[in-house]
């Protein structure tokens, strides 16, 4: 690239320099072209409804070898299926198939996996309308459908 225009009329030049040298930044693009929204399962939401389909145990990275508990979940809205950690000890008993889960971004860097769990980005938060929270402290009992 060469020296910037100075002078008479160069404005119009250096507007054109500056808005195609934007196109060389990832998140302009990202952000421009609504990429984040089209790829993401929730569709831009934060969190979202699905239907455990299994429960699943995904093995953590190096160096732990731990069996990290997950829910392969069905999104209502749209149909996709997501891996989803479930958080706490005991909740993979709190969780069966069928249940219908809220789920929500786990918080990991980038809006990518956090942690030792490979691929997983979502964490389940509600088990049939009840706070699995709850449900794991024993303030709450688990419903019948």
């Amino acid at each position: 690239m060469g020296k910037k225009s100075n002078g008479l009329k160069s404005a119009e030049k250096l507007q054109k320099r500056r808005n195609k040298s934007k196109w060389a930044n990832k998140w302009f693009i990202k952000r421009t072209l609504n990429l984040k929204k089209k790829s993401d399962p929730l569709g831009g939401a934060h969190q979202a409804k699905g239907i455990v389909l299994e429960k699943v145990q995904i093995e953590a990275k190096q160096p732990n070898s731990a069996m990290r508990k997950c829910a392969r979940v069905q999104l209502i809205k749209n149909g996709k299926q997501i891996t989803a950690f479930l958080p706490g000890d005991g909740a993979t008993k709190l969780v069966d198939e069928h249940d219908e889960v809220v789920v929500e971004c786990i918080g990991g860097k980038m809006g990518r996996a956090k942690g030792d769990i490979p691929g997983v980005r979502w964490k389940v938060i509600k088990v049939n309308d009840q706070s699995l929270e709850a449900l794991l402290s024993g303030k709450l009992q688990k419903a019948r459908k």
